[in-house]
């Protein structure tokens, strides 16, 4: 993985993650199942599971580079994810988006049934 292209979207470009510390990303993804999506040997997209590999996986962090949208590169990518080998029979799949509720919804994603079941602790802004 090119540890300088994912920081740069992360901690620029992302809505989720700005001001992401360059040691974050790195703890991060060595700490996660990670996807990349490379063009001429130059990585122009990214997404990591974190997952006990067994009964849960989070999906996150994905992007493809603005430059290389619309080519079919994220249904590439989930297709690549959600077909692994070591991601089937998993009794839950988790993500959050803003805005690419229709990239997952064509791989079986649905918003959640119960969300009063859902609990969670959000730190605002904690780069700065």
């Amino acid at each position: 993985m090119d540890i300088e292209t994912i920081h740069q979207y992360l901690s620029e470009e992302s809505y989720w993650a700005k001001g992401i510390p360059r040691e974050t990303v790195e703890k991060s993804i060595a700490n996660s199942f990670c996807f990349g999506v490379f063009y001429k040997d130059q990585q122009v997209g990214f997404a990591k599971v974190i997952t006990d590999f067994t009964t849960i996986a989070y999906l996150g962090d994905v992007f493809v580079l603005e430059k290389f949208r619309g080519l079919g590169l994220s249904k590439l990518l989930m297709e690549n994810i959600m077909a692994h080998p070591k991601l089937q029979g998993l009794r839950r799949w988790i993500l959050l988006t803003a805005d690419a509720h229709e990239l997952y919804r064509k791989f079986g994603w649905d918003t959640i049934k119960n969300p009063a079941r859902w609990m969670e602790i959000h730190t605002k802004n904690p780069y700065e």
